[in-house]
């Protein structure tokens, strides 16, 4: 056998391996008498989809996936242990007011809630542009935005500042 025969024979093994494999794991959802077991989509599909329903024509901001579920993937975990956090129901009524809109995508009081927050002196981790979006907060009695507002990370964290970005506190959602 010459050199090219032993590599195409090598490539043909690994390539029936991978096939064994996901055979494998797509056997592996079955139940024992051979049906195979109904699965929801995954959470990305699902929002794609939804994305793609909505054609993203109207310009209005995407909602940030929601906040990870604490019984459905263990504790909660803040994404940066040097970060203070807050409980969910210690925020002001108007903080969970915000929360309800981003959760349902809007529609939301100021035009400006749903714009890339940029992270520009780095309080929150680090992360791409666009990664991060601002919400307004409503302050009774202010005849403006207020210094207020809930920033959201794409992957479903939420974070709470009431001095216009000078201190944040991720919200813990158990609570």
């Amino acid at each position: 056998m010459n050199s090219r025969n032993r590599l195409i024979g090598l490539i043909a093994v690994v390539l029936l391996g991978i096939a064994a494999g996901v055979a494998a794991l797509l056997n592996s959802g079955n139940d024992p008498d051979g049906a195979s077991s109904a699965k929801s989509p995954p959470a990305a599909s699902a929002s794609a989809s939804a994305s793609a329903t909505r054609g993203g024509t109207t310009g209005a901001p995407k909602p940030s996936a929601p906040a990870k579920s604490p019984t459905a993937q263990g504790a909660w975990t803040p994404t940066d242990p040097a970060l203070a956090d807050v409980c969910r129901g210690k925020l002001p009524a108007q903080a969970l007011d915000t929360l309800g809109l981003v959760a349902r995508g809007g529609p939301y009081p100021y035009r400006s809630d749903g714009v890339v927050f940029e992270n520009r002196e780095g309080r929150l981790p680090r992360q791409n542009k666009g990664y991060y979006h601002e919400f307004t907060v409503v302050t009774p009695g202010s005849g403006d935005r207020g210094t207020r507002r809930i920033v959201t990370g794409s992957t479903g964290e939420q974070y709470w500042t009431a001095d216009h970005y000078a201190t944040f506190q991720e919200i813990d959602p158990r609570c």
